[in-house]
């Protein structure tokens, strides 16, 4: 088990910023390429970005290229999610997940074995 927690949503206002965090309780994540996934209304889940174990090679969603940035700090058991130039259409619920060792990707769903709880962002216009 790998229990995720991410913290760090909130309501802003369209081209604010937000930082979420995910932390694992318990379970050291720096062996772990980790992932963050968005679902909003109506829209089923849509990956967002990933970080490899050692934070070298990033991957971002279409969508957010240039906006958002992944970290993680390995000491701090935490992976971020830096959200810049938020917009309405970034509202949705924030997903962080593990990436299952037997993945063959970054982008699916499918590639992620433990999820956390979600945390609701919400950008007004």
């Amino acid at each position: 088990q790998v229990p995720l927690v991410e913290t760090g949503g909130g309501l802003v206002q369209a081209g604010g910023s937000l930082r979420l965090s995910c932390a694992a309780s318990g379970r050291s994540l720096s062996n772990y390429n980790m992932g963050w996934f968005r679902r909003a209304p109506g829209k089923e889940r849509e990956f967002v970005a990933a970080i490899i174990w050692n934070g070298r090679n990033t991957y971002y969603g279409d969508s957010v290229k240039g906006r958002f940035t992944i970290s993680r700090d390995n000491a701090e058991n935490t992976v971020y999610l830096q959200m810049n130039s938020l917009k309405p259409e970034d509202t949705a619920v924030y997903y962080c997940a593990k990436q299952s060792l037997h993945a063959q990707g970054y982008y699916d769903t499918g590639d992620y074995d433990y999820w956390g709880q979600g945390t609701q962002v919400t950008v007004s216009s």
